[in-house]
């Protein structure tokens, strides 16, 4: 064919080609078709409400600003044992004829008083049914009159690349919308919770949309937003939601007990390395390792044994020490996991009774006289989390322990430079001090400090 015919026969073909493809365009403004998610949002945003919360938390002073001659002879005012806390945040309305919503537990957290604005400009006070800070979810109750809920999807058919929204109020702006994509799955590790597999976007997730909606292109909540990445608190493209499996089964406990009561299998995991899969000649397999079997757990009556590489729990596939963590965080206590194993590369098919989670603690001064008043315990049990060190559950007021400057919560997370990780290995460490000086590691929230106990 002559190249001066073939143009125009192209020209053709993209014409009607062009003319088709906007045949089927959603919405058409004179005569020109233009793709919007109006039509979605109108039915799902108002579904999605603004909350302030306002409340007091505790002040932990410095002991100096609290001796009266100290304070007399630097003329220091009585120092404030309370200071008064105010959030925003958002929340999505999941069940309209009980008036039940959806939200971060950090929202909320030591909150006194919790206002719900809705979308038509209502203002309505909530009342806090439960929430779970390891999960950073939380359930609000409202009176139940003309509410829209957001209609639940499934974030376990939710694909890398799948188009999403996130629904807020950022920076207390007021309600926004922003649009992305799915940018990874089961992202965990991250330390932002105890129990993490968040779906991770690039839809502008800034503060003040924490507890907000993200849905799909059918308007249907696919995760709770929750958290984002960014050298200064803003949005770079990195936000992350609590997918609605996790959310959905949380607050279900939270609506029936008003908290959420974990149980456990009794071992401690690590995920499955290049070099363990590679050693226990599993090439290419992906799990989490069982590195430690509690004596007289579920685990142990199950059989479950440590060097046992867990790849499935109740049918869902496991990938590492995080996504088994998350699996049992998830189950009630007497629930059944059924669990597919590899040992010895040889399969197995185990199942084990979730049992409440029985956390030992000690004494202190079983262990030194100067920790006399504190009680300890380890804090993977406490906190669920693979993590080294003995927590403080307890200090008894004027007790040996709070004059050596121990406060609750604190982590104990070496002694005499030596990492622990239970009871018996801090008495272990004591024990060789020959009751010498312990130079102690405390980790304390973001703060770390040392402390020599003679």
């Amino acid at each position: 064919m002559n190249s001066n015919k073939l143009f125009p026969v192209l020209g053709l073909c993209l014409l009607i080609f062009s003319s088709q493809a906007l045949a089927v365009l959603p919405v058409a403004v004179d005569g020109q078709g233009l793709p919007s998610l109006a039509p979605m949002l109108d039915q799902t945003t108002p579904g999605v409400v603004n909350i302030a919360a306002r409340g007091r938390v505790a002040v932990q002073n410095n002991p100096l600003l609290e001796d009266p001659f100290f304070r007399r002879f630097f003329d220091m005012p009585q120092a404030p044992r309370e200071r008064m806390t105010q959030s925003l945040g958002s929340g999505v309305i999941v069940d309209a004829k009980k008036g039940y919503v959806l939200t971060n537990h950090h929202v909320v957290a030591s909150a006194d008083e919790i206002s719900v604005t809705l979308r038509d400009g209502r203002q309505l006070d909530a009342k806090l049914v439960g929430s779970d800070p390891d999960a950073d979810i939380a359930v609000l109750k409202i009176p139940a009159e003309n509410l829209v809920a957001v209609p639940w999807g499934d974030s376990d058919k939710l694909r890398v690349g799948d188009f999403v929204v996130a629904i807020g109020n950022p920076f207390g702006l007021g309600q926004t919308v922003t649009s992305g994509i799915v940018s990874a799955l089961g992202r965990s590790g991250l330390g932002i919770e105890a129990y993490e597999d968040f779906i991770q976007t690039d839809a502008s997730i800034n503060p003040g949309n924490s507890g907000g909606a993200l849905v799909d292109l059918a308007g249907r909540l696919i995760g709770v937003n929750t958290a984002i990445v960014g050298p200064s608190g803003g949005n770079i493209g990195i936000g992350f939601a609590i997918p609605v499996r996790m959310a959905k089964s949380i607050m279900e406990q939270l609506i029936e007990h008003g908290q959420v009561t974990r149980g456990s299998l009794g071992v401690m995991v690590q995920d499955l390395s290049p070099e363990l899969s590679q050693a226990f000649g599993l090439k290419g397999r992906t799990g989490a390792v069982i590195s430690r079997v509690e004596p007289g757990s579920p685990a142990d009556k199950s059989g479950l044994k440590a060097g046992d590489v867990v790849t499935a729990v109740n049918g869902r596939p496991v990938h590492n020490s995080g996504d088994m963590r998350n699996v049992i965080g998830l189950q009630r206590i007497g629930e059944v996991v059924a669990m597919e194993v590899l040992r010895d590369g040889k399969p197995l098919q185990l199942r084990a009774v979730i049992e409440k989670t029985k956390i030992k603690t000690v004494d202190g001064g079983e262990l030194h006289p100067r920790l006399q008043g504190a009680k300890l315990a380890s804090a993977a049990q406490v906190l669920n989390r693979e993590l080294p060190g003995l927590v403080v559950v307890e200090v008894a007021h004027g007790s040996r322990a709070e004059q050596a400057g121990l406060m609750k919560e604190d982590i104990i997370v070496s002694i005499n430079r030596h990492v622990i990780t239970t009871p018996e290995e801090a008495a272990e460490v004591v024990k060789r001090s020959g009751g010498g000086q312990l130079l102690v590691n405390v980790q304390r929230g973001d703060a770390a400090l040392f402390m020599v106990l003679q």
